[in-house]
């Protein structure tokens, strides 16, 4: 059973995606898969989470980006232990149904999964790991353009915005993993987005997977 779940994983092509708040990962993971002709799971985790346990999405997109540590008193470990249902907290059980909803996608074949640790969760998988990042006018600018119509927002607010989760992310990655968020040791491949349209990035970054992937 061991060498069916060892081959079927070499078989499959799984990228994870970490991301800068405000560099555009999401659209380059979204453009990715298409590109690919694979799925890429991002928000649909987050649905997925909030329908399970009876949560309010806004609540679990929350819980991603900041630590959980103080909200269960034990050691959660990278095992990912789990204690007694009635005993869990709900930051928890959202961390525990995360963790099952991407092995779940995982499991389905190839695909491009974004943020919330999986590379750390798919570990076993052997994903390639990338990592998407800007400079901090880059970012802001960004931020800026997709802001929605109405949304009056100064280049501090998104610069303390970019900051807050960023430092939240860095540490909600604590919790599952030794490595540390956003230095290049911990990913297969960090993608600048600075001064780039992430669509001409695309076909490039599709070939490098490809060929990652043995293809």
């Amino acid at each position: 059973e061991t060498c069916i779940f060892t081959r079927r994983v070499l078989d499959m092509k799984i990228i994870t995606i970490s991301r800068e708040f405000g560099s555009g990962g999401r659209e380059l993971g979204k453009r990715l898969a298409d590109e690919l002709g694979i799925p890429c799971y991002d928000h649909q985790i987050i649905e997925m989470i909030a329908k399970e346990n009876g949560f309010d999405e806004r609540y679990v997109a929350n819980v991603g980006e900041k630590s959980i540590e103080a909200a269960y008193p034990m050691t959660i470990g990278h095992s990912f232990a789990m204690p007694p249902i009635q005993l869990m907290d709900q930051p928890i059980r959202v961390a525990a149904a995360q963790r099952q909803i991407i092995e779940n996608f995982a499991k389905q074949g190839d695909c491009v999964i974004v943020g919330r640790c999986a590379d750390v969760i798919l570990k076993d998988y052997h994903p390639l790991n990338l990592f998407v990042y800007a400079d901090k006018e880059a970012k802001i600018e960004r931020c800026l353009r997709r802001a929605p119509a109405g949304e009056k927002l100064t280049r501090g607010d998104i610069e303390r915005r970019m900051r807050q989760i960023d430092r939240g992310r860095a540490q909600y990655r604590e919790m599952y993993a030794d490595s540390k968020w956003g230095a290049k040791e911990t990913y297969h491949l960090c993608i600048s987005t600075t001064e780039k349209y992430i669509k001409e990035i695309i076909p490039g970054l599709a070939a490098y997977v490809r060929c990652w992937f043995g293809e």
